[in-house]
């Protein structure tokens, strides 16, 4: 490995220790088996460190994300959001870097998914932009549909994480996935008999 590479795995060690608050760029530099100073040959400042800790999260995402099994569109958009949950349940510090860091490097909506620059982001648009031609979804805008679903799944991590939602990890889970179900249900298309 080299010593970018050992920098950011300390750097992600100490965040899974403890947040933003742990990435101390001395006790970083130690555990790389380097100078604090040697740090900033690799990353120019603290900032850089966290941004590629966010781009770190953020791969995670993607592949976690690549490694679900194409299904029918409905479907793959379940099991993107189940990824979601057990993403934040299974990798809280990976979770919080991917998502709830301020970083440049975060990607933005909509620019960044309307240039295909996330892509778990740019197979969710595709997934909602083939259930809109299909007739399941209601026609309109993915990006909005996408944003809907991901601030609804986010607000729930969010909440739960804050502690602000009762119950353990099983009922936090089952009303994930019923709130989820009913936000995704308020863009199909009613079916009359």
């Amino acid at each position: 490995m080299d010593t970018a590479g050992k920098i950011l795995k300390a750097a992600r060690a100490a965040f899974g220790r403890g947040g933003l608050e742990a990435l101390s760029m001395r006790a970083i530099a130690k555990q790389a088996g380097i100078t604090a100073m040697a740090i900033y040959r690799h990353y120019d400042s603290k900032q850089a460190l966290i941004d590629a800790l966010v781009l770190d999260g953020l791969d995670e995402w993607s592949r976690r994300v690549s490694a679900i099994p194409p299904a029918k569109p409905l479907e793959w958009l379940r099991s993107i959001g189940e990824a979601h949950l057990e993403f934040a349940l299974r990798k809280p510090r990976r979770y919080e870097a991917a998502f709830l860091v301020h970083s440049s490097k975060a990607r933005r909506y909509p620019d960044d998914f309307n240039a295909g620059r996330s892509p778990a982001g740019t197979l969710q648009l595709d997934l909602i932009a083939e259930l809109m031609r299909q007739g399941v979804l209601k026609a309109g805008s993915p990006m909005e549909i996408m944003i809907a679903n991901v601030a609804l799944s986010q607000g729930l991590i969010t909440l739960y994480r804050a502690g602000r939602i009762a119950g353990g990890e099983a009922e936090f889970r089952a009303l994930y996935l019923r709130a989820t179900a009913r936000g995704m249900a308020s863009f199909l298309v009613e079916k009359t008999q």
